[in-house]
């Protein structure tokens, strides 16, 4: 059987990049770029001052000119004043604004005193460049600030807008379809009798999926029968680019799905990983190269599976430049002895030497979706050992 590293390669080399698409500025956030942003200009485009006060000659400074002749006032947005010939002359000047021409230094005005147009300097430590940022000290026209494969947060969309970026290539969000399947399942808002259970997988799915920056997900429910099964799967597949089954993969009689799934055309790539939970879990695509993922119907296995293959593939999809994995201390022995790689819950905690440790924290079974509020994420302990010492080192991915 498959470890969690070999499905994952499987996973990821059997998909097909997302087409890009234009968007605009305003509406990038959350997307993944897919073309670098370069300087359009110098940053910053000019010198710019970085403290309210007075620009002067930081010569005449070192020559001993401690008394100056106002000759104006500059704000932020102001074409940039000269400054006067003589050496004790100086403008008044805000922060942002370009720093007037002649002078190389501002003194701010904690360190002066004024008395009408005369501006007396208090102190005399203020060299050429002081409270000024130098035009393309940050980066000069042409550099590469945006790399392609960023997922945009508030920060690369700031770069955007400073390099005049009214649109971005971005790759486009893919529609995923959410599919709980079983006779057993009723949604929230229905009677539910004794027997059967409410409808949980495909509401926490879509939530996940929407909070990892895709949101165009639909839900579906499918009940236990083989003709509507095969229906209902085949508009779906035509219709979305992603697929998520949960339920109806494992060795029952009524687990119609890897059938039903074959008859359609998808290509089974595997089924099963040597993992606790979502050891029964299969992947495939259709002929359309549609990747379906039919993830076990116990929650907590479908959630965890969701995190350790799910989002990790439609990242790489989109072409995001994976983030780096954390690796995590575990705060407390474990003792796991069947030979499958074991996803344990955990809680996040600082150390004493501020290392972040891992306190364990299982559900009670792989259906008590309940057991994992409280939970920061999962880690990652290998099949090819049984006992797991306080200080392991493990990889850890979050839940959100």
């Amino acid at each position: 059987m498959l470890t969690p590293a070999e499905a994952e390669q499987l996973i990821l080399g059997n998909l097909v990049p997302l087409p890009s698409e234009d968007c605009p500025l305003a509406e990038a956030h959350g997307r993944v770029l897919r073309g670098a942003v370069c300087a359009d200009r110098d940053l910053p485009p000019f010198d710019r001052v970085t403290m309210d006060g007075y620009a002067v000659r930081a010569a005449a400074l070192a020559a001993g000119t401690r008394t100056f002749r106002v000759e104006g006032i500059q704000a932020a947005g102001m074409i940039p004043q000269k400054l006067g010939p003589g050496p004790d002359a100086c403008v008044e000047i805000m922060t942002g604004a370009v720093l007037p021409i002649g002078a190389d230094c501002v003194v701010p005005y904690e360190e002066t005193t004024r008395a009408g147009e005369v501006m007396t300097v208090t102190a005399v430590n203020f060299s050429a460049g002081h409270a000024v940022h130098r035009r393309g000290s940050d980066h000069v026209a042409g550099d590469e600030i945006l790399s392609s494969g960023l997922r945009l947060t508030g920060r690369e969309i700031a770069v955007a807008a400073a390099c005049g970026c009214a649109s971005l290539t971005v790759a486009i969000r893919p529609k995923i379809a959410v599919v709980a399947t079983g006779d057993e399942l009723v949604d929230v808002n229905m009677p539910v009798a004794p027997h059967q259970i409410r409808r949980s997988n495909d509401y926490a799915l879509r939530a996940a999926l929407i909070a990892a920056g895709y949101p165009q997900v639909g839900r579906f429910h499918l009940r236990d029968m083989r003709q509507e099964i095969e229906h209902r799967l085949w508009h779906i597949l035509a219709e979305y680019d992603v697929v998520l089954l949960s339920g109806g993969v494992s060795k029952g009689k009524f687990d119609y799905l890897p059938a039903v799934l074959e008859s359609l055309g998808v290509k089974k790539i595997f089924h099963g990983v040597a993992q606790r939970p979502g050891k029964p879990m299969w992947f495939g695509t259709s002929a359309r190269r549609t990747p379906v993922f039919a993830l076990p119907g116990n929650p907590v296995a479908s959630y965890t599976c969701l995190h350790r293959y799910v989002l990790p593939a439609l990242d790489r999809a989109g072409g995001r430049i994976p983030p780096a994995l954390r690796t995590v201390a575990l705060a407390a022995p474990v003792t796991f002895k069947p030979a499958l790689a074991y996803f344990l819950p955990v809680k996040l905690a600082s150390g004493p030497r501020a290392e972040m440790l891992a306190l364990p924290d299982p559900a009670n079974t792989s259906g008590d979706f309940a057991g994992l509020v409280g939970t920061d994420g999962f880690v990652e302990l290998p099949a090819d050992q049984t006992e797991f010492p306080a200080g392991y080192l493990a990889p850890f991915r979050a839940w959100a």
